[in-house]
């Protein structure tokens, strides 16, 4: 279990960012409402504050988070937003799945 800790750390991290980043989006591109735009800075704000509970460097967290962010866009854009992920975009996101891996889980000397 203790490997899946900084994974959950990761999502939680990206729905903050992610989230907040869209709410964001809508506000100031959509012409929704202005408590949308306080709330994805309410979000991303708190995205900050959760990447620092890893306890890795912030080199390396930042590094995996880049991959999970990727995946994660990915997944939001399908949901959210109708994109349908190509062959292209699929290899793109193992890809990085398989670098996340490499980076958290290698065993090192």
């Amino acid at each position: 279990m203790p490997n899946l800790q900084p994974l959950a750390l990761y999502v939680l991290a990206g729905l903050c960012e992610i989230g907040g980043g869209y709410l964001m989006w809508q506000w100031l591109k959509a012409e929704q409402p202005a408590w949308m735009g306080l709330l994805g800075a309410v979000l991303l704000v708190i995205y900050g504050w959760v990447a620092t509970w890893q306890r890795m460097t912030f080199g390396k967290t930042y590094a995996v988070y880049g991959g999970v962010f990727i995946l994660m866009s990915i997944a939001w854009a399908w949901y959210f937003d109708g994109f349908r992920p190509d062959r292209y975009d699929a290899i793109g996101g193992a890809i990085c799945f398989v670098g996340i891996g490499v980076i958290l889980f290698w065993p090192r000397s």
